[in-house]
């Protein structure tokens, strides 16, 4: 029988509310702070359903940190707990994007985005590096390190994450750990914009990094819904905003149809990876425990750490374009290891300052 709760429903979606506006750094960072603060700090959530929900968004399609909140909300609280703490995460980023599309269309774009980018975007590197270096020092056991590495390689080489690097890591544990006995026996562009999102929420593995690529391909290339440069500004918009990189959709329903393109192409992301995570869950719950399970699941967080740690790589190569932004990153994560108790959106914020500064005085 699993133990009550050391915390109430309202608390954890209060959290996950905190973690939606104040939360920079796209998934790679944000599954990080769950950990810490949930798992470490509050340990209101063991480390071993930390990383089961880890696995199972994982494995799922969608985004990836929506889906760890979604499944971390179900531990205790079973679907009202999901529903809740998914929206929560969810929404404060959904409103930001709206508002700053709003911004955005009567201002005919955002030019001073890129130098608040500029600082913001190298220091996100240092804390998500900083998050990696954690999750790799404790979770990476002996052995695991061959899958670590390639996954990790796989992502710099790739530049995408693939689910077959994960199923074929928890496999591989698996069958090392645990081998098995054989034995003998809506209106015109509304629907349009439902269909295509959905299909971006339920075909597309990964993070944010994953479904970028394939939103170029629909909404600028096929559809020709934005410019090359307003698709380039909605992805700027969902990395200077807090919570999931995938709120970008918001952004781009904004600029296609108004509000209601907005609502529409978020519930179409956001809805899929939502009952992917739920319908699955109870059997995680069930099963989890059993030793070829937790085998499986431990070399797919193998490979999801590496992918992470790969992705600092993939993602550093686009921020971190001179001495002065390698500069920021680096004191970032000095910060973050040395005083753990800053808060992160302090640190963006002198980042984003900084990045206007050099931006109007130096560069």
């Amino acid at each position: 029988m699993m133990p009550a709760p050391t915390y109430s429903l309202k608390q954890l979606c209060l959290y996950f509310l905190k973690l939606g506006t104040w939360g920079f750094g796209g998934p790679v960072a944000l599954v990080g702070y769950m950990n810490r603060d949930l798992v470490e700090r509050k340990r209101w959530i063991t480390e071993a359903d930390y990383k089961e929900g880890l696995a199972l968004a994982q494995l799922a399609p969608g985004p990836l940190a929506a889906q760890l909140g979604i499944y971390l909300g179900y531990i205790h609280y079973g679907v009202t707990g999901a529903t809740l703490t998914g929206l929560a995460f969810v929404l404060p980023s959904f409103f930001m994007v709206l508002a700053l599309g709003a911004v955005y269309e009567a201002y005919n774009g955002i030019p001073w985005m890129q130098a608040v980018f500029y600082g913001i975007g190298a220091s996100v590197i240092g804390i998500i590096a900083y998050s990696a270096f954690k999750l790799t020092k404790k979770s990476i056991s002996k052995g695991l390190w061959g899958i670590y590495g390639v996954a990790a390689v796989y992502t710099i080489w790739q530049e995408s994450e693939s689910v077959l690097i994960f199923l074929s890591a928890g496999i591989l544990w698996w069958l090392i750990k645990r081998p098995p006995v054989l034995r003998a026996v809506v209106p015109f562009p509304l629907w349009e914009i439902f269909f295509y999102f959905t299909k971006a929420g339920a075909f597309v593995f990964g993070s944010g990094l994953a479904i970028v690529p394939f939103l170029y391909g629909g909404v600028v290339k096929e559809y020709g819904w934005l410019t090359e440069q307003e698709f380039v500004d909605a992805v700027a918009v969902a990395m200077i905003t807090p919570g999931p990189v995938v709120i970008t959709v918001g952004f781009i329903g904004y600029l296609t149809a108004g509000f209601q393109g907005a609502a529409v192409a978020a519930f179409a992301t956001f809805f899929p990876c939502y009952l992917f995570t739920v319908l699955p869950a109870p059997y995680f719950k069930k099963y989890g425990k059993h030793p070829g399970i937790k085998a499986f699941v431990d070399g797919v967080t193998a490979a999801a750490i590496g992918t992470i740690t790969g992705a600092v790589v993939v993602l550093g190569k686009r921020s971190l374009v001179d001495g002065y932004t390698v500069a920021i990153a680096l004191l970032t994560a000095f910060v973050c290891w040395k005083y753990s108790r800053v808060p992160e959106p302090l640190l963006i914020l002198l980042a984003a300052l900084v990045g206007i500064l050099l931006k109007v005085f130096i560069l």
